[in-house]
């Protein structure tokens, strides 16, 4: 079974290729246009270079005679490099469109699956996917694409021109021709392999890195740091070996393919030279001239030279499907039922934001761990949302938030519903403070940060600090007490303009006085007009609630009443 599964794969990894190549269709056929012309272009050169050879040798022509053929070589010369600068720049400007076309898909499917789907993917893998494996496929779309066509189109008229010269060489090189394809398929039969293993490999090496990264403070504080550093080298040294293996079988396939044209050519040469020498005497060997023999072994080379490009960028190809067969396995996953694009979702009755009807959420494996559920939310509700852990109130607010669809029971929202999530350990990005605060408005200015910072009772704080929103956090805000993080993503549901606000334990490992800011700042979001669900355990945060539900495992549950 593993054969025809991998050989599956591969075929969905080329449809992949073949329907991201069909956009750019365009420019890819004017490339491959533009290197044909150059193909063309560099016999006409030849030829005028045998006849400049041929008659300044041959037949003594003066300077003056040959003054003609220079200035021809020299227009042909400027107009081959006009070609492959525009072959060079269409092939490129292909490739790009292409490769932001399939980041874009990819981000697109990634928001379609939301967070909660993607929990079984590690940050780090997919980070690898939006970045190395999309870049992976920059040469198979700029160099290996065109060079496919151009390996058929630049040596059919080398070879039609060689057989109205000397059909005996034209035949030595239509024999040798199929050697070259047909050893970049045995190649590329284990390059695919390799590359697709060493794909995985980085996306492990990357998670394995970061991992480590993340969890220092505690693998200081354990003393295991030294052992951390040993398994990062020894994932990173297999790594090595990988990509080792990948290029000693690239440098020895173009080390095979070079040899049988180099053979090719050196039998072309010999038969020209002997030819010449009149040591041949069958054949159309009587006829060869300085002029034809010359332009023989000038195009003999150029013949071979769009193969030997193609099998120069085989590699190309396979890393390429190597990226493919991740990147569709990636796409393919399927996102809830109710997190499809188009999935209709009714309007809520009265004045409602959001209504829920005995809602419930399976999870595969789990089964329901939610509901069924009853709620309402209108503007200006706060909703505590309370149960023993593992009863599903992350998963209430999971389903509020459109993360994931319900098994059972309907929902119901207003459209354009917008929303702001802030849990106990909330986002926070190594940049300002300013860089933090866009996240949730793009376009604010800098008063309406400050002024979003105050309400959140971070106003001193900044005013204090010399480079103000300017001031530089690290990874995980990084600089910032616990409490002060909390008020960093308050003071971004104050800038988002949210119309409901879902908040998972914010008052957790906080202090006193942090705790009197936070319960302060959501009871004036909360005058402003936004409902706010509020998943808690703490009987200050109840407090604040007007209503309160109650989750109990595998029971019917009904907003309550305060």
């Amino acid at each position: 079974m593993e054969v025809p599964d991998a050989a599956s794969d591969a075929l969905t990894a080329r449809r992949y290729l073949i329907d991201l190549a069909a956009g750019e269709r365009r420019r890819l056929r004017l490339a491959i246009l533009a290197g044909t012309s150059v193909g063309l272009l560099t016999i006409a050169q030849l030829v005028l270079l045998a006849r400049f050879i041929s008659r300044l040798l041959v037949e003594q022509a003066s300077l003056a005679e040959l003054v003609p053929l220079m200035a021809g070589l020299l227009v042909l010369l400027a107009l081959r490099a006009l070609m492959l600068y525009l072959q060079e720049t269409l092939a490129q400007a292909a490739s790009l469109r292409i490769r932001q076309r399939a980041r874009r898909s990819l981000l697109d499917h990634l928001a379609r699956l939301g967070p909660v789907k993607l929990t079984s993917r590690h940050s780090a893998s997919l980070a690898s996917q939006l970045v190395e494996q999309v870049e992976a496929l920059d040469g198979y779309f700029a160099r290996f694409q065109p060079q496919l066509w151009l390996a058929v189109l630049v040596p059919l008229p080398i070879l039609l021109v060689v057989l109205l010269l000397d059909w005996l060489a034209a035949t030595f090189l239509l024999v040798s021709a199929p050697l070259i394809p047909l050893f970049m398929a045995l190649v590329g039969m284990g390059a695919e392999r390799l590359n697709r293993e060493q794909f995985a490999a980085v996306a492990r090496l990357s998670g394995h890195f970061i991992d480590r990264v993340r969890g220092i403070t505690t693998l200081q504080l354990f003393g295991r740091t030294s052992h951390a550093t040993h398994e990062v080298h020894a994932a990173a040294d297999d790594y090595r070996q990988r990509s080792m293996r990948t290029l000693r079988l690239a440098f020895l396939s173009s080390a095979v393919l070079e040899f049988f044209a180099s053979v090719a050519i050196a039998v072309v040469a010999i038969y020209v030279g002997f030819g010449l020498l009149g040591y041949i005497e069958y054949g159309p060997a009587d006829e060869l001239t300085l002029f034809s023999g010359l332009l023989v072994l000038l195009l003999a080379p150029e013949f071979f030279q769009p193969l030997r490009s193609l099998s120069q960028h085989y590699h190309d190809r396979a890393a390429a499907l190597g990226a493919a067969e991740g990147l569709v396995a990636l796409l393919n996953e399927t996102p809830d039922a109710g997190r499809l694009p188009g999935a209709a979702v009714p309007p809520p009755s009265c004045d409602a934001l959001i209504e829920l009807e005995a809602v419930s959420v399976t999870y595969a494996g789990r089964g329901r761990v939610l509901g069924p559920v009853d709620l309402t939310l209108a503007a200006g509700d706060v909703v505590a949302v309370t149960g023993p852990s593992g009863v599903g109130k992350s998963s209430l607010l999971q389903l509020l938030a459109g993360f994931v669809a319900p098994a059972d029971g309907s929902i119901r929202r207003v459209e354009g519903l917008s929303l702001a999530w802030m849990d106990q350990r909330p986002l926070l990005i190594q940049g300002s403070l300013a860089d933090n605060l866009r996240l949730a408005a793009p376009d604010a200015s800098r008063d309406d940060m400050r002024e979003a910072l105050a309400r959140a009772g971070l106003g001193e704080l900044v005013s204090a600090l010399s480079q103000g929103l300017d001031t530089p956090l690290g990874e995980r805000g990084a600089g910032l007490s616990g409490g002060q993080a909390q008020r960093l993503a308050l003071a971004r549901v104050f800038l988002s303009g949210a119309s409901l606000v879902l908040l998972d334990e914010p008052t957790a490992s906080l202090d006193a006085e942090t705790e009197g800011y936070l319960i302060e700042a959501l009871q004036a979001l909360a005058e402003e007009g936004r409902a706010l669900v509020i998943a808690t355990h703490h009987p200050a945060v109840m407090a604040l609630a007007g209503r309160r539900l109650a989750l109990e495992a595998q029971a019917t549950v009904k907003g309550g009443g305060p």
